[in-house]
Order: structure tokens, then sequence, then C-alpha cells
């Protein structure tokens, strides 16, 4: 998952920087309805314009790197939103045929309409072309899969998904978001991974011994792959 990355390093250490990981003596429950030791969590850095500069500037990196065929990017709603917005903004703007009409500015609603014309409906500026869809955070995958089954109703072809970080996670049924997205012919990459990124952290801030084996026994059940802080 994006290990050919080059600019990886860098980008884990603005990941750790800027708090987006980080560790709870208190577990947490996540949607799916595991509790949780350790969060990912990119809400204060899509909410700063400065760190999201920053964040979109690596991203295009990594999109460029990979020689995408696209058309637009559109962010998983709505933890994603502005993250595909602003990508799809400065990417579109560094094209050499960017015109008038020449690259939509598209947006997945966090709830759909009820009425109006179905583009309307999922999409405040529907997606069109080639797409890469982003997500913030990948556990289950759940939130991709429900925006790729709205972007089937488009006449529109999803040729990748990246996601900022992934937290290596298996499906309830033992899947990998990978493995189900490859079996549609989607190739899913991720930037970041926990499993690279949980051991950094914890050698940084001397992580308490009950807690690394919390979070190694939670690996164990519920990990792509076990753990060793």
């Amino acid at each position: 998952m994006g290990q050919d990355y080059s600019y990886k390093h860098d980008f884990n250490q603005f990941i750790i920087n800027n708090s987006v990981i980080g560790f709870f003596e208190t577990p947490i429950q996540l949607k799916s309805g595991r509790l949780s030791y350790f969060y990912v969590n990119w809400r204060n850095v899509v909410s700063d314009v400065f760190l999201i500069d920053q964040l979109t500037d690596y991203l295009i990196n990594f999109i460029e790197e990979k020689k995408f065929e696209v058309d637009c990017f559109i962010g998983v709603p709505e933890g994603a939103t502005k993250i595909g917005i602003i990508t799809q903004f400065k990417w579109a703007k560094n094209q050499n045929d960017f015109k008038k009409k020449a690259y939509p500015l598209p947006m997945a609603r966090g709830k759909i309409k009820q009425h109006g014309d179905p583009e309307d409906r999922a999409y405040i500026g529907p997606p069109k072309g080639n797409i890469v869809v982003i997500e913030d955070v990948t556990t289950t995958g759940q939130s991709l899969l429900e925006l790729l089954t709205q972007l089937n109703e488009l006449n529109v072809t999803c040729i990748a998904t990246i996601s900022l970080t992934s937290r290596n996670e298996l499906r309830g049924d033992g899947t990998t978001i990978k493995t189900i997205l490859a079996q549609k012919g989607i190739k899913y990459y991720a930037m970041s991974n926990a499993l690279e990124l949980l051991p950094l952290l914890s050698k940084k801030i001397d992580l308490d011994l009950s807690l690394r084996e919390k979070i190694e026994r939670y690996f164990e059940m519920y990990g792509e792959r076990p753990l060793k802080l």
C-alpha cells in the first residue's frame, strides 16, 4: 500500500507532528463496534488552511507518481470532502488544458436528497470521466464502498481509491477493502498506515507497557497482521 511512495518518511512525520494519530488510555468505540486504544483523525489538519495546503501537496505528489489518467477527484463524505475539493482544484489548475468547462468540481453529499435530478440528489456538482476517490481514514472501508455504489449510477469510471491512512484492519468477514476493490477492478492505495505509524509514535512518546499490550492484542484480533510495538 503505497510502499514506493518517495515522500513516505516526510508524510509520516507530518502525520505524527500534527497529532493525526495518537493513543487513548480509555478506548473509544468505532463505527464497527470495536474498542480502539488508538485514533487516526485528520480533522485538525483539514480544518486549517495552511495544513490542508501542505496535505494536498503531498497527495498531488503521490498522484503524479502514480501517473493516473484521471479527470477528477472526489472525497468520501464528510471526512474527505474538503480534501477532494481542494485536490481537484489545485490539480486541475496545473493541467495544460485548464480552461472553462474542462474540469468539474464535484462534491458528494453527506446525506442524499429524496427529490430532484439523480445527479443533484447525491452530489453538489457530479463527477465526470475517470474518477479517483479520496478517503481520509480507512477502517473497514464501508463509507468508501457506499460512495462507489453511488458512482456506479453515473456514467463514470473509478480507476483508483486513495486513503490518507489505513488502520490495517480486517472487515467483519475477514477480508480487506483492498481485496474487495480488486475484485471490482479498482486499485486501492494507502499513503500511510497504522502498522508503520504506531511503532514510530510509540518510540517517540515511550508508550506505557500495558497500553502497548492492549494495542498489540487489538491487532491480533482485528489487524491484517500482528503488530509489535
